[in-house]
């Protein structure tokens, strides 16, 4: 099992990324503790010297598996289904300017919360369709570097734009693109999923990625998710992929991300 976690290269509101600040540092004990990789959450592509950050990395003997595209919705307001179409617009231009740095890292795009909500004066019917259409243009960007994109399914009280795997997989057909697959995240899971490791199997080979945290949104192992339950599923479709810790720091991230990587690798023997 590949382990990553999230790490931030920007400034963030949001809560359930443990490591922000000094990339160095942080990259440095990330390696220590024994994970093979880093998640780059990034807000803009542009304020990044890529080259340089993966370099940084490589010297720490970690992969960057993924980019989260989180930021953009929670510090900018981008999103695929604003009713404001320079605001879609920036969203999609958003997802395809992470395309250089996600080929040179072999990593994938995530769109989590960048796909929006349904604002109001718009129909449910009406922001699927700007979803479409974003996703079809993102992706066919993204081919044209050799980058697939995954769709995270998050759960209701966030947005009500794909909650589920059975949803997600509907979209992914909808879209056609052959890049596109799915995130699949334990949290959002186990509000929205009645049996996790059952969504999982039913998924089959659109999982394309996999976050961890626990039913409280902790590290795993602090609340109730069967992940052995969680592994076997993902042994039994053949997922060879990266299996990422994206939980709140507490109490505190040193201490979070020590307990994740240590639970983890028990209970996948």
């Amino acid at each position: 099992m590949k382990l990553s976690i999230v790490l931030s290269t920007q400034p963030a509101q949001f809560n359930a990324v443990a490591f922000k600040g000094d990339l160095e540092a942080n990259a440095r004990k990330i390696a220590g503790w024994g994970y093979d990789g880093v998640e780059l959450a990034i807000r803009d592509p542009r304020l990044v010297d890529g080259p340089a950050l993966l370099d940084l990395l490589a010297r720490h003997g970690l992969a960057a598996p993924a980019i989260g595209t989180g930021q953009a919705w929670g510090e900018e307001g981008l999103s695929y289904t604003d009713p404001d179409p320079a605001v879609r617009q920036a969203a999609i231009q958003r997802t395809i300017d992470h395309v250089p740095l996600a080929a040179q890292a072999h990593a994938l795009i995530i769109i989590g919360l960048l796909r929006g909500i349904v604002k109001p004066g718009v129909s449910h019917q009406q922001a699927m369709t700007w979803l479409v259409d974003a996703l079809q243009r993102a992706c066919a960007a993204a081919h044209a570097g050799g980058v697939r994109i995954c769709l995270e399914p998050i759960n209701r009280y966030e947005t009500t734009l794909i909650n589920t795997v059975s949803e997600g997989l509907d979209l992914i057909e909808r879209v056609g693109a052959a890049n596109l697959g799915l995130l699949v995240d334990t949290f959002h899971m186990n509000i929205e999923e009645p049996v996790i490791a059952d969504s999982i199997r039913a998924a089959g080979d659109q999982v394309h990625h996999v976050h961890v945290a626990d039913s409280n949104r902790w590290y795993p192992g602090a609340g109730h998710v069967d992940f052995a339950g969680v592994l076997g599923a993902l042994a039994v479709i053949g997922y060879d992929g990266w299996v990422s810790g994206e939980f709140m720091p507490r109490p505190d991230p040193d201490t979070a991300a020590r307990r994740a990587i240590k639970y983890l690798r028990r209970i996948e023997k």
